[in-house]
């Protein structure tokens, strides 16, 4: 157990320092960056710089693609969705060749998605770094949306709100660490922690979720592990480590294999 903390310290203490580095090259709703080492999937946004030291966010950022040889990483933009405000002006401003990219944002502050109290207690309490979100918060956005099961869109909506920047999901004794934004895996830790109980769709201290009666998002997940494991799954195509651990736990979870290997 303490040498399963202790390795989950160490990402966190990595994954926890704010990244920044200039632009070197804009195209369309791609641009790229030079630097040491950055990993796929991790989010951040575009500070564009204005006269008289201003400065503005303009866009979303997703690394999509790094190559250790150049040192350049590849980024793809999209609208910025951290701030809404109609009485704001947005500006005619556009991505240029020496803004700033800030990446890990928030990476500080963390949900954690957890079957049960006393894993969700264990962990938390284990990796005292990073500010934990309750999950209640979580619970709340998705009553607020109708929502019994957790979609995509709620986890957004939560790092939007309350500036989230990981996601946790504790699924056979494994911990996988996700950006609250692109919904990528960045790491893949051993937890071997003893399950004894589930609370569906997640441990929670709020007793009941509203839900809207029709639509996606609807209906009770039938079970805990399998759920997360297609939600990772559907933006985690190419994890191999994913599906690895999956098939590693036997017939199980053979109708779940079986399920996502025909969305491959």
């Amino acid at each position: 157990m303490k040498y399963i903390l202790l390795m989950f310290m160490l990402i966190l203490e990595l994954c926890a320092s704010v990244v920044q580095s200039p632009i070197v090259s804009v195209e369309g709703t791609t641009a790229t960056i030079k630097i040491e080492k950055i990993d796929v999937g991790m989010s951040g946004f575009v500070v564009h710089h204005l006269p008289e030291g201003h400065t503005s966010i303009l866009k979303n950022v997703v690394v999509k693609s790094f190559d250790s040889e150049s040192k350049m990483a590849t980024l793809e933009m999209s609208d910025y969705t951290g701030l809404f405000n109609n009485a704001l002006p947005t500006g005619r401003w556009h991505v240029e060749i020496g803004d700033t990219v800030i990446l890990a944002f928030a990476y500080d502050r963390g949900l954690l998605i957890a079957p049960n109290e006393e894993i969700y207690h264990r962990i938390t309490i284990s990796a005292k770094t990073l500010q934990w979100i309750h999950p209640d918060i979580f619970a709340t956005i998705l009553s607020f949306n109708g929502h019994r099961t957790p979609m995509k869109n709620d986890f957004e909506q939560l790092s939007n709100s309350v500036s989230v920047g990981l996601l946790f999901f504790y699924l056979d004794k494994k911990l996988y660490m996700v950006d609250s934004k692109s919904f990528a895996i960045l790491t893949i830790t051993d937890a071997d922690l003893a399950q004894e109980s589930k609370q569906l769709p997640f441990y929670r201290r709020v007793p009941e979720l509203d839900v809207i009666w029709l639509g996606e998002g609807s209906s009770e997940i039938e079970d805990y592990e399998p759920y997360y494991y297609e939600l990772l799954f559907t933006y985690n195509r190419e994890n191999k480590q994913l599906l690895e651990n999956i098939k590693a736990q036997g017939p199980k979870y053979e109708e779940l294999l079986k399920k996502l290997e025909s969305k491959e």
